[in-house]
């Protein structure tokens, strides 16, 4: 199967070559539209050129139609290694697009210029997602250049707009090129993992955000009998739809946490004055639920609570679903792709891994939607969207290897 400890070796030398390559990453910020930037153009052609230094056997370009975006089209790479006709290939996605950096007073330093402390490599997109896209990108180099090569077909697909939900990414890959990936593919989407890289996501819970416009009469704060208070509708509102949590109280130990989440989050300026009661009000609810509750039930109860607190404080309330993603089927706990990462654990950090949902969203959805068992995995800090976001480059290390032991079809010793 080819000498894995070389192969490691080689990869534990590569501190340099990881801090190059985020370096230069970073500094190419690929914003989407939706996030004040013109999309991923720079960081894709930067990433064309390294891929062609790994001359694999094709390397396309699929570009997502999105007139708001630099020439109006959003870049996915799909580059590939084929090294049989009858064995399925090992894709590995990541996403080229960051989030915004948010407050530049919380940062150090310009955010999109990378600064190494120690082992702490820190800059926006450091982890989120070039942690895992240099991985995988320096597993191959490293497999390639050995006296070995490859075991397995590879494939590496960088994405844009995985951030503002993947309509001119993955979604509109599988959309318009679904033949590239076949059923029996393993494919890894390092985009989450824990901090010691021993979980494995399978599943995810339906998310759903509600807005809830509140609308009462407004008037000046000296004769509130002259109007209706809109944020008394809130604040009502937000005690009792408490009760969501009791109605729906079921537990699944895969996911972490094993409940549904309902949490009341962000709220709209109303009027800009003290003295004046507002008329209108709106604030969001994000809910993240197990797969056993249908969104539309979830949905139902809160419109049942707007009702009654419509009626008790003649106030008039609407439900809107801002965004809405039903679970689909989680990727078996012993399919292809979670038996590799398992083994690769093993071998390079001696941990017995498992399998667990989480309530937060990623691309692998769409792959899992498709009909594509995906695995979600990576050693990570969870610094993603944080001011002075960071990873460190020894987690990067050992992600590598056990992607290139995973690239060899490394086998336990």
């Amino acid at each position: 199967m080819g000498d894995m400890e070389k192969i490691f070796r080689k990869i534990s030398e590569y501190r340099d070559e990881i801090i190059y390559l985020q370096t230069a990453l970073t500094s190419k910020p690929a914003l989407g539209p939706d996030n004040g930037g013109t999309g991923e153009h720079e960081k894709a052609e930067y990433l064309k050129e390294r891929l062609k230094e790994l001359k694999p056997d094709s390397l396309i370009e699929i570009k997502a139609p999105d007139d708001r975006a630099k020439d109006g089209y959003r870049p996915n790479l799909i580059a590939r290694w084929k090294r049989s006709d009858n064995t399925p290939f090992v894709w590995v996605l990541s996403h080229m697009d960051i989030v915004p950096p948010g407050d530049l007073s919380l940062w150090k330093g310009d955010p999109y210029k990378v600064r190494v402390e120690g082992d702490n490599i820190i800059g926006r997109g450091v982890e989120d997602n070039q942690h895992g896209m240099v991985s995988s990108y320096l597993a191959l180099k490293a497999v390639l250049n050995s006296d070995e090569g490859l075991e397995r077909n590879v494939g590496l697909v960088m994405v844009a707009d995985e951030e503002t939900g993947s309509k001119y990414g993955l979604e509109f890959i599988l959309k318009n090129h679904k033949d590239i990936f076949n059923k029996n593919d393993l494919i890894i989407v390092p985009d989450w993992g824990s901090e010691d890289g021993s979980m494995i996501e399978v599943a995810e819970k339906s998310m759903l955000w509600i807005k809830i416009i509140v609308t009462g009469q407004q008037c000046h704060a000296s004769t509130p009998e002259m109007g209706k208070n809109s944020l008394y509708g809130v604040a009502k509102l937000i005690m009792d739809l408490d009760s969501i949590n009791k109605e729906f109280s079921m537990e699944d130990k895969l996911f972490s946490p094993p409940i549904s989440t309902f949490v009341p989050t962000k709220i709209e300026a109303n009027v800009p004055n003290i003295n004046t009661i507002p008329g209108r009000d709106v604030f969001y609810i994000d809910c993240r639920i197990l797969p056993v509750y249908q969104v539309d039930n979830v949905i139902g109860f809160v419109e049942g609570i707007c009702r009654k607190v419509e009626k008790e404080l003649d106030l008039s309330i609407k439900v809107e679903t801002v965004n809405r993603e039903d679970a689909v089927n989680p990727t078996p706990s012993d399919s292809p792709v979670v038996k590799a990462l398992q083994k690769a654990i093993k071998r390079v950090k001696g941990l017995d891994s498992c399998t667990m949902g989480i309530g937060g969203g990623t691309v692998a959805a769409f792959f899992r939607q498709a009909g594509f068992p995906a695995a979600v995995w990576g050693t990570s800090i969870d610094s993603a969207h944080q001011p002075n976001e960071y990873c460190k480059i020894s987690d990067m290390i050992v992600d590598t290897k056990i992607f290139a032991s995973i690239f060899m079809d490394d086998p336990i010793e």
